[in-house]
């Protein structure tokens, strides 16, 4: 009797087979999940870029408004102050205007043109600086020469030959000042007795 050969052609059910098979499937099954899950993400990257570009375009605007702001400010930051002096100016041309004007006039016209600047000075901010009588503050005065006066106390201005200017704390132009020497230190006694740095 002969023997019958196997078909190979015919699969057989092993259990290796089954898993391949069911893998397979699965696979087949969850491709449309993983395509929705990567739609998703590149919908919600597309967002975050959009998003991203919005907000450097923004960043971008505001750079260049607040550098518009600043050379604006550094070109008018005069404005103010040039329209307050502007009153002072016609004051002085009305004043060399007048044909028969007087002395008197003249010296009355340049008080009032002084007091108009005063006026402009201050609603400025921009302060005298004028330390008769106070200690010498090389941040605010300029020493152009001592004084001998045993009766002040050392390095106290003593005279005024020019007015210092400040905008706030911050000295334009110091005042040039003549400041006592020989006198008592700072805290010792003057010659008559009295201390004077008190």
């Amino acid at each position: 009797m002969q023997e019958q050969e196997p078909d190979l052609t015919t699969p057989r059910d092993s259990p290796a087979t089954e898993a391949t098979q069911e893998a397979a499937d699965s696979a087949t099954n969850g491709t449309p999940d993983l395509q929705e899950t990567l739609k998703k993400a590149e919908q919600q990257a597309q967002q975050h870029y959009d998003a991203w570009l919005r907000a450097k375009a923004e960043a971008d605007n505001v750079r260049k408004r607040a550098q518009a702001d600043i050379a604006n400010a550094h070109k008018y930051a005069v404005e103010t102050f040039a329209a307050e002096l502007l009153p002072v100016r016609d004051s002085l041309e009305a004043a060399l205007a007048a044909d028969n004007a007087t002395f008197d006039t003249l010296r009355q016209g340049v008080e009032l043109t002084l007091k108009q600047l005063d006026a402009a000075l201050a609603k400025s901010n921009i302060k005298e600086i004028n330390p008769i009588g106070e200690k010498f503050d090389p941040h605010k005065h300029q020493a152009m020469f001592e004084v001998p006066d045993p009766s002040k106390p050392e390095g106290t201005v003593v005279q005024v030959v020019q007015a210092g200017y400040a905008i706030g704390d911050r000295v334009l132009r110091p005042a040039m000042v003549g400041v006592a020497k020989g006198g008592p230190k700072p805290g010792e006694p003057a010659a008559n007795g009295v201390d004077k740095s008190a």
